[in-house]
């Protein structure tokens, strides 16, 4: 069994306010391993990576000057406009204006997926072999299934999103890169039956799998740990996010309510990861049965606390529950023919 403990890189992207060399800086500080950068805000432009050698190696300059490791890059907002409709005002609010263009849905979505396209390119040029994002969906606003869906609909929204992102996963495949999808809601794959299907519209190619983040889990009541050990080859990389989980005597639904992050009425919300439900010590060791040997990406989010002080505590957190595996099965001293 390996004893090499995983590294502990955190996610950009809600640092993006911030320039990607003094995020580096401030992670290299509280001591992580690494970077997962996010291809929005100033952190990483993919459009223009493709283009111009000097800006990326520029890129990769800031993370030798913090001694900061590469595994993964996330392109979560391009990848959301690929299949979503409506395309409307959120989009145009996260999307780069060059994906934008003049708004129009279908030329958005085009141009999205020709983002995600270069961000398997850039990843290649980065030495990076995983890229973290989101697929979009066309089916998500009948997720109530009322006013009545027909079930020819659905099976549309899947078909949709074969022909949208099959095309993608080619390009990937030809750099070498897989696409670790998040399930999140809002997405083709949002739980477990849901992540299944999308695994069967795309043949199972193996371009395509999961990053696993237990967030998104707790709130819809999926089984996290459940999910590593079904989906163990589809595991592709790992963010940390924390969720806790307070109904407010059965006044709190899990569909949030409208209420804001932090507002104490919601049923549940985001937490620096160790202070909500998610059960990280069974996670983590599902994680080591399957042999998953990527990165643990913290995902900071909070509404109740200073992202200072949560980024460093929560990489803290994390490596107390990162210890080294044994070289031998516990019960290996009761073997006959062990030497003595």
């Amino acid at each position: 069994m390996s004893t090499v403990l995983p590294e502990v890189t955190l996610f950009t992207g809600q640092w993006v306010d911030l320039p990607l060399e003094e995020v580096a800086r401030l992670a290299a500080q509280w001591g992580y391993d690494g970077l997962e950068i996010a291809c929005s805000g100033e952190h990483l432009d993919v459009w223009r990576a493709a283009e111009d050698a000097d800006y990326l190696a520029g890129r990769k300059a800031i993370l030798d000057r913090h001694g900061l490791s590469l595994h993964a890059i996330s392109n979560h907002l391009a990848g959301q406009a690929v299949c979503d409709a409506p395309i409307d005002f959120r989009h145009k609010a996260i999307v780069r204006p060059r994906t934008w263009g003049d708004g129009d849905a279908e030329g958005v979505r085009s141009r999205a997926a020709e983002e995600m396209k270069l961000t398997a390119q850039v990843a290649r040029k980065l030495g990076v072999d995983t890229v973290v994002g989101f697929t979009g969906s066309a089916i998500w606003p009948y997720v109530a299934m009322f006013p009545p869906v027909p079930e020819s609909v659905i099976d549309q929204g899947y078909d949709d999103f074969a022909e949208r992102w099959n095309p993608i996963l080619d390009v990937f495949d030809d750099h070498g890169v897989r696409f670790a999808h998040e399930v999140h809601p809002g997405e083709i794959a949002y739980d477990y039956w849901s992540s299944k299907r999308a695994l069967e519209a795309l043949d199972h190619r193996q371009a395509f799998g999961f990053n696993w983040d237990p967030s998104h889990m707790m709130w819809q009541n999926i089984d996290p740990v459940g999910f590593i050990v079904d989906f163990a080859e589809r595991i592709y990389h790992v963010d940390c996010k924390d969720t806790r989980l307070r109904p407010q005597n059965g006044r709190a639904g899990v569909l949030g309510s409208h209420l804001a992050w932090g507002d104490p009425r919601r049923g549940w919300d985001f937490v620096s990861t160790g202070h909500g439900d998610v059960p990280w010590e069974d996670a983590f060791r599902a994680l080591r049965a399957i042999h998953y040997d990527g990165p643990i990406s913290i995902e900071w989010e909070d509404a109740g606390m200073d992202r200072m002080h949560g980024a460093e505590e929560a990489l803290k957190f994390v490596r107390s529950k990162l210890w080294k595996l044994p070289h031998a099965r516990f019960d290996a001293a009761f073997d006959q023919n062990s030497s003595k």
